[in-house]
């Protein structure tokens, strides 16, 4: 959490470019509409680019990053979202999940998505937690579509249950 305190000032400088091109991905397979919940959300960059073409709300457990963002955003880690179930249409979270406990974060984004709903999350290729992250993601949600994009997988979850 510290980290992501101190480097919040330049966070946008050294990361919103690759963040971008992993939105630009997730574009090209969903078009984000509805009420949408950005889990992980650091400086609000899915919010800032999608502007009023959808009702983002950010969620980011250090409030220094959030500050330097646009909407609603709320300071809460991913494993306790503050918000009641089924309260989103779709749910994202741009390589984020990796700081995350991760099965807690997919419970939890699963409990605030509502049926039928979109859980898209990318995760890096690199992370040692990739393969735990897969078992989990088809425990809790069964079937999901893998995309191989930039340096992260985008995976995409259609919640039916």
């Amino acid at each position: 959490m510290d980290y992501y305190n101190t480097l919040a000032e330049g966070y946008d400088e050294l990361h919103e470019a690759e963040q971008l091109a992993k939105l630009k991905i997730l574009l090209k397979y969903v078009q984000l509409k509805g009420k949408i919940l950005d889990v992980g959300a650091g400086t609000c960059i899915v919010a800032r680019h999608l502007g009023k073409k959808a009702s983002v709300v950010s969620v980011d457990p250090s409030k220094r990053m959030l500050v330097r963002g646009v909407g609603k955003r709320h300071v809460a880690k991913a494993e306790q979202l503050p918000f009641p179930d089924h309260t989103f249409d779709i749910v994202v979270s741009l390589t984020a999940l990796h700081h995350c406990d991760l099965e807690k974060a997919l419970v939890e984004m699963k409990r605030v998505v509502k049926k039928d709903g979109i859980v898209a999350i990318s995760f890096l290729k690199k992370s040692h937690t990739l393969t735990p992250f897969e078992g989990l993601l088809q425990r809790h949600f069964g079937a999901f579509e893998k995309i191989d994009g930039y340096q992260d997988y985008l995976y995409l979850i259609k919640h039916t249950k």
